[in-house]
């Protein structure tokens, strides 16, 4: 079957990257090629080398880091002013100005939002509880290769130390550096470290209700709120401000990833994305480091956000491939309904997030769950559980997950594929799974070659028959863990 058959019986579109045709509202601010040109302009001057700020220059310079192919699981977190009222969602600073019932909710809380407005909640972001490098453990331990924390959400509130953002946490709230402390302690661990910017969003973030009384007007928060001013001048001002933002983060924090939302996707913007990419990549050069640009959505009309030099990543499993891809991604996955924290309990959720894992990896992807800590900077007891439990797994299995590649089709039943060379592993992701399991696509005559070995990942050597009905394997009774690995060798992979 040829690639654009092929693309088009999976439900994707054979673009230039083979991206698929995800559709999503833009949810950036409404702009235009010309004032676009003023922002890229303007200072900061991007970084010369390789990269040039052009796609053709991107695509002919760009390749995925080898530690991002090899990683398969990381932890990205939502952590924010939002943390602090911990109701319906990250999404609280919008709502409490353009929902009725929440508005309702705040001002039976707080006070009404001309008294009580979402900037006073910076004062009650203490993270008074915060341990960087308690978090940084718990991520070892998780068996997670890298972390991406928001260093700043829609809100417009920067968790780093900022000259270009007056509303950070080193100057209000915390008064620390949240995200150059996260990544000192990150890196210590080994493990690498990015960062997800959702700015772009901020300038029509807030659409208060008609005629509510706020202190979205109050000129001292005027920037902050993006609200009283949304002229062609401030707009032109927050457009540079994204862009100087951003190569703040590149040079205070040399991140191994920057991850951006869908506010980044319309074609309109992508003389800025170009700018800020030649800037981070022909640095990374500099550093001797491997880096990558991650975004996520996809317009049907304009295409993918970044036509070259990206991860794709995906918003929640249900977005995510359901078949082998020949495309780089990941699925950013929360284990609560929201992603950021809240003391709803409707917010529960019990996600399979090793199964999650373990289908990601044999679809040539891998799987950035998101946690959500409390604003005193504690991470829930329920939420370190689950992390812990999926360092256990892969304690065991995690022979099968890390560094390996997709092989030429997913699945079989209930045994998901990977390989490293010529081994192949099926992972079995089936409670169900008895102690003789039949792996049909390793059948003679399926497969080239012959299979010679066959062993439990974490355990010992396993009895099998290869025959014209497939790959026969006598697990034991009690395997080391839930969903065993085996990895089988003789094979001639492609």
């Amino acid at each position: 079957m040829n690639k654009k058959r092929l693309f088009a019986a999976m439900g994707l579109m054979a673009g230039t990257l083979g991206t698929p045709a995800l559709t999503r509202s833009q949810s950036g601010p409404v702009t235009t090629p010309e004032m676009v040109a003023k922002v890229v302009a303007a200072e900061p001057v991007a970084a010369k080398g390789p990269f040039e700020p052009t796609w053709e220059s991107v695509k002919a310079n760009y390749q995925t880091p080898e530690w991002f192919r090899d990683a398969k699981f990381g932890i990205f977190m939502h952590w924010g002013l939002y943390a602090v009222p911990a109701q319906f969602s990250e999404w609280y600073g919008k709502h409490m100005y353009g929902n009725a019932g929440i508005t309702k909710w705040h001002t039976e809380k707080y006070g009404p939002p001309d008294k009580f407005g979402y900037k006073d909640f910076i004062p009650m972001f203490t993270a008074e509880k915060f341990d960087p490098d308690a978090w940084a453990t718990l991520f070892k331990k998780s068996g997670a290769k890298y972390i991406v924390p928001t260093a700043m959400h829609h809100d417009g509130y920067a968790l780093w130390d900022s000259k270009v953002v007056p509303w950070n946490t080193m100057a209000m709230g915390p008064k620390r550096d949240l995200i150059g402390d996260l990544g000192a302690a990150a890196r210590k661990q080994g493990l690498k470290f990015g960062v997800s910017h959702h700015g772009i969003e901020h300038f029509t973030f807030i659409q208060p209700t008609k005629g509510l009384v706020s202190d979205l007007q109050d000129p001292k928060w005027a920037d902050f709120y993006s609200v009283a001013d949304r002229s062609d001048a401030a707009l032109e001002k927050f457009l540079k401000g994204w862009v100087a933002e951003n190569f703040e983060l590149i040079e205070k924090y040399q991140p191994d990833m920057l991850w951006y939302d869908n506010g980044v996707n319309g074609r309109v913007f992508d003389p800025m994305k170009l700018k800020v990419a030649q800037h981070y990549y022909n640095r990374a050069i500099e550093w001797k480091k491997q880096v990558s640009i991650s975004t996520k959505g996809h317009d049907a009309a304009e295409g993918p956000a970044y036509l070259a030099g990206s991860i794709m990543d995906f918003e929640r499993s249900g977005r995510a491939p359901k078949q082998l891809v020949d495309y780089i991604w990941q699925v950013d996955e929360p284990v609560l309904r929201r992603f950021g924290y809240t003391n709803d309990p409707m917010n529960a959720k019990s996600p399979n997030v090793i199964r999650l894992l373990i289908d990601c990896t044999s679809k040539n992807g891998a799987l950035l769950l998101n946690i959500s800590p409390r604003a005193d900077g504690t991470i829930p007891d329920e939420q370190q559980k689950l992390l812990l439990e999926i360092g256990a797994w892969l304690e065991v299995n995690g022979e099968a997950i890390y560094g390996t590649r997709p092989w030429t089709q997913p699945s079989d039943g209930p045994a998901r594929f990977t390989t490293k060379g010529d081994t192949l592993y099926a992972t079995f992701v089936s409670s169900e799974v008895n102690e003789e399991v039949t792996v049909k696509a390793l059948a003679t005559g399926k497969v080239e070659g012959k299979v010679t070995d066959v062993s439990l990942v974490g355990g010992g050597k396993l009895t099998f028959n290869q025959t014209d009905a497939g790959l026969q394997i006598e697990l034991p009774a009690e395997t080391p863990t839930i969903y065993p690995a085996v990895k089988i060798s003789g094979l001639k992979l492609k």
